[in-house]
């Protein structure tokens, strides 16, 4: 939203992960009151409307009801860990939400790197958003100690990432599929 910024552009005002995101990846999307590219966006204006808080958990009024429903569906990351990513934001701290935040990132940024085929990007994305870091750790160490994957092509690589992060999700009862919001009418 124009004139809208913040300091913290990783983590939004509402609980999604920006810094976890195919659009602000691919530099479509600057995250939450990052500058010019940011969408239009109705908690934006309640943030304003609110004195500009930079957390909707800062609001006395959250969770407000512009979170019902909010979840149903997903945009490019998926939005059913919000209110659990804000709750563990605040039990361990901004901070070291971040530092988490950035460390998933950076195992986003290796999956991309050496374990895309080309039709990876949307699943990884989604996997770094949804699945606990200690489970991140897990598949990558797993991936690191195969050197046989090494000399494979990179759809082998890529098939084994995606084997191991479904595990892993199975594991936790985790779907990897984003939710379509139903339409109305």
């Amino acid at each position: 939203m124009k004139g809208f910024t913040r300091e913290e552009t990783r983590f939004s005002l509402c609980g999604l992960n920006c810094a976890l995101c195919s659009m602000c990846l691919g530099g479509y999307c600057p995250g939450c009151g990052g500058g010019a590219g940011n969408q239009s966006c109705a908690i934006v204006k309640c943030s304003l409307q609110h004195g500009g808080v930079q957390f909707c958990w800062e609001c006395p009024e959250y969770p407000c009801s512009r979170y019902e429903g909010f979840n149903d569906g997903d945009s490019f990351v998926p939005h059913r860990n919000r209110q659990q990513d804000i709750a563990l934001a605040r039990e361990i701290g901004l901070e070291a939400y971040l530092t988490q935040l950035e460390e998933k990132r950076a195992i986003l940024d290796e999956l991309l790197a050496h374990y895309n085929d080309g039709r990876r990007k949307t699943l990884f994305n989604i996997v770094a958003y949804l699945l606990p870091l200690e489970d991140l750790r897990s598949v990558m160490s797993a991936l690191s100690s195969r050197p046989e994957l090494e000399g494979q092509q990179i759809k082998e690589q890529a098939l084994a990432a995606v084997d191991l992060l479904q595990e892993a999700a199975n594991r936790r009862g985790i779907n990897l599929k984003l939710n379509k919001k139903l339409k109305r009418g």
